[in-house]
Order: C-alpha cells, then sequence, then structure tokens
C-alpha cells in the first residue's frame, strides 16, 4: 500500500474508488455523478481550497481508501489546528491498516504546516466509532453540530 496526494490526474481513480465504496455500501448519500466530478475538478483550481490537504491509499494500483482535511487557522487564540473533514476505506479493505496509515500521513503533514492539533467529527456508525475510539494520542471532546447555512 502507497499513501499519495490526490491531484487533479487522479480524479478518474478517486471515481471509481467512490463508485466501489457506494456498490459496498449503497447507503452514502450523495451521487458519483457529473456534477460532482465537475465540483471536484473545480476545487484544484480555486484559491479558497489552498488550505485543503487530501490524501489517497492505493493498493494494487487502485485506490482503496481517502482522506480529507483542512488547515484552520483561528484568531480566536492565535492557533492553527487541522480539521478532519473525511476518512474512509472501501469495505472489501478494511481492517489491514489503510485507514490508520491514511490518518499517521495526515497528522504528519498538518504538523509540518504548523498545526497544534487535529480535529474530528465522528461519524454515527458504529464502525467508525470504534475505529476514533482507537486512535492514539487522542482525547474524545464535546459534541459536534452542523448548521446549515
Amino acid at each position: 500500500m502507497e499513501i499519495i496526494e490526490y491531484t487533479r490526474e487522479l480524479i478518474p481513480e478517486v471515481m471509481d474508488f467512490e463508485r466501489r465504496l457506494r456498490e459496498e455500501e449503497p447507503f452514502y448519500g450523495w451521487d458519483i455523478d457529473e456534477a460532482y466530478r465537475r465540483r471536484v475538478e473545480a476545487s484544484f483550481d480555486d484559491p479558497r481550497f489552498a488550505n485543503a490537504v487530501s490524501l489517497l491509499a492505493r493498493e494494487d494500483g487502485r485506490v482503496v481508501g481517502r482522506i480529507d482535511g483542512s488547515i484552520l487557522a483561528s484568531r480566536f487564540d492565535g492557533t492553527v489546528n487541522g480539521y478532519l473533514d473525511w476518512i474512509c476505506v472501501v469495505k472489501s479493505s478494511r481492517h489491514a491498516g489503510t485507514a490508520q496509515a491514511l490518518l499517521a500521513e495526515l497528522r504528519r503533514r498538518m504538523k509540518l504546516a504548523g498545526a497544534g492539533q487535529l480535529i474530528a467529527l465522528m461519524a454515527a456508525n458504529e464502525e467508525a466509532q470504534r475505529f476514533y475510539r482507537a486512535v492514539e494520542r487522542a482525547a474524545i471532546h464535546d459534541e459536534g453540530i452542523w448548521m446549515e447555512l
């Protein structure tokens, strides 16, 4: 397995990963269609994504996992933190250390970028809960809230 940066050239591989993810677990709430592809392609030219960090796990030439986050700076206390937005591994490739490898590399890159900690919202499903509760050097704080704009 290798962990690589998600670049524009890898969009077709990620689209394939996203389709396989939904074939194995059809409960994800958005479609992998042309509108999705156009938004992702546009993100590589949009300056609002300058602080995005996106990594892929590849095995046998196919993407089997991905992790996405951002560097967040706040004047509240002058800190820089990382935010973990998404981590997922196709079900058939889970329990082989892929998610842990993705998370370790994201943490490394966030630290290099000057972030003091990585903050994540925990998914509510049981498998995600087990994963997050097993993360080393981590503590669960507060609760998350999603506010529509």
